[in-house]
């Protein structure tokens, strides 16, 4: 079984999301998807930085979801 990831942008303060990216690597496990997820969460918060997290009040969310057979 395969796992693809899917992250997503918000703003708290304006209560908005930027449209969903799935990575195009899929994963082996649930467990190497996740691992991998707050990885590439962690290094976005900070690529966005401090100043901009804090005024726009950015948070990432991710999900990890079995890849559907093509």
């Amino acid at each position: 079984m395969k796992f693809i990831m899917t992250i997503v942008m918000c703003s708290y303060y304006q209560g908005v999301c930027l449209a969903p990216y799935t990575f195009p690597q899929s994963y082996d496990s649930m467990y190497d998807c996740l691992l991998d997820g707050y990885k590439k969460s962690h290094e976005k918060i900070e690529e966005i930085g401090r100043k901009e997290i804090n005024n726009h009040g950015i948070y990432l969310k991710f999900d990890c979801k079995v890849a559907t057979q093509t």
